[in-house]
């Protein structure tokens, strides 16, 4: 079986980010690992238990990554957090100060509103429709 396990993040600093995630969005801090470059393995992920799907937070290393941070999908959204309770997902986020960029929508695919991260990148918080 194949899937996708990890999705680099490029950021400024791991522990802002860390925060970000896990206070702000609600992730659950999987790895933390100091590396011998000085570098740090972190890896977040939304769910409960591991079910693939992560975020590896990498820290820029040089000009080009700084350049990158928050412009990973050249304004496009990019990521996709998926809830079961909008309301209550969307409220709890607005009250911690995550940005949302428009009012929530309902649309035939589920309700959606696009908020950034810590850094501008831009997400949209999805509860799918139901079957």
């Amino acid at each position: 079986m194949r899937r996708i396990a990890l999705v680099t993040l490029v950021v400024d600093d791991y522990d802002e980010a860390i925060r970000f995630y896990t206070e702000a969005l609600g992730f659950r801090l999987v790895e933390d690992e100091p590396r011998p470059d000085g570098a740090r393995w972190v890896v977040v992920e939304p769910g409960s238990e591991w079910q693939g799907g992560g975020l590896l937070l990498a820290r820029a290393k040089d000009e080009a990554q700084r350049g990158r941070i928050g412009d990973q999908t050249g304004g496009r959204v990019g990521f996709f957090l998926h809830t079961d309770d909008f309301a209550r997902d969307h409220a709890r986020m607005r009250a911690v100060g995550v940005r949302f960029l428009e009012e929530p929508r309902h649309e035939p695919y589920g309700s959606v509103a696009v908020f950034e991260d810590l850094y501008g990148n831009r997400w949209d918080l999805l509860q799918p429709a139901a079957d």
